[in-house]
């Protein structure tokens, strides 16, 4: 992964070259759409408070766990022997994101959403809750951390949520092939290239016209922009947002020309 001083670099060049907050001078009006009504979307939603209830309790929990790492791996806690707080404040969304996550589904309503990387399910709320009509399957790999992410799940009484633990080389695409359409997947679960790659593949054969995709870290190091670039330049990909921290693919074909756009956030 890049350093914190080379993403430093990379932020301020995503910021100073991408387009303004207010959305002026974009010429997209689903993007104008998405720029007034989700990104700049500045309303307390009453769920915001319950689960950010729970995020600071996750981060003020100091047991400890024993956790397996499927994914790319953290640089920040090295032992399989780790504690709550610590995983939480490493892993856990940011509430900014989550919240923006949180929009997205409120605004669009996608009724099959998939999630690759629960964590403790502070995202998997946010999305839950923006559409309790929506059906919200969500993968981790670590028994332990599902655990705790099913116990928040009861907490919060999420009605909506399947949780299936294991190895995402084989849970995720059976849960893929089990499902008929995807409308929304949020793929944060393993910080390579070609799994990432491997994912968006797979997701594409259950998409549709409607579909959005949302990959996480897509600037965290070289091989993932690489991967975000051969995704976003995909010929079946007609739109993309880059908001630097997360990246956003649309289907729509009534965008006649392939768009990309940076935008401030």
């Amino acid at each position: 992964m890049y350093s914190a001083i080379q993403l430093a670099k990379k932020y301020a060049r995503y910021y100073w070259q991408g387009q303004n907050s207010k959305g002026h001078g974009v010429h997209s009006p689903f993007v104008f759409e998405f720029i007034k009504n989700i990104k700049n979307d500045k309303k307390s939603y009453a769920d915001y408070a319950e689960i950010e209830q729970l995020r600071q309790s996750l981060l003020s929990d100091h047991s400890e766990i024993d956790v397996e790492d499927f994914g790319a791996g953290s640089t920040v806690i090295k032992t399989n022997r780790r504690v709550v707080s610590r995983i939480a404040a490493s892993s856990l969304k940011p509430r900014r994101f989550a919240q923006l996550l949180y929009r997205i589904v409120q605004f669009y309503r996608p009724q099959t959403i998939l999630e690759l990387g629960t964590s403790f399910g502070i995202s998997t709320a946010y999305l839950a809750r923006a559409n309790p009509s929506a059906s919200v399957y969500t993968l981790e790999g670590a028994a332990a951390i599902a655990m705790i992410a099913e116990q928040n799940f009861r907490q919060l009484q999420l009605q909506n949520v399947k949780l299936v633990q294991g190895s995402f080389d084989t849970t995720f695409s059976n849960l893929v092939n089990s499902l008929e359409s995807i409308d929304l997947a949020f793929i944060d679960g393993n910080h390579k290239k070609l799994p990432t790659l491997s994912y968006f593949e797979q997701l594409l054969t259950k998409s549709n016209l409607d579909s959005i995709f949302i990959f996480d870290d897509i600037h965290w190091s070289a091989e993932m922009e690489e991967a975000w670039e051969q995704i976003k330049n995909h010929p079946s990909v007609t739109l993309s947002i880059d908001l630097f921290f997360i990246g956003l693919v649309f289907f729509k074909k009534d965008f006649k020309v392939k768009q990309h756009f940076s935008l401030r956030f």
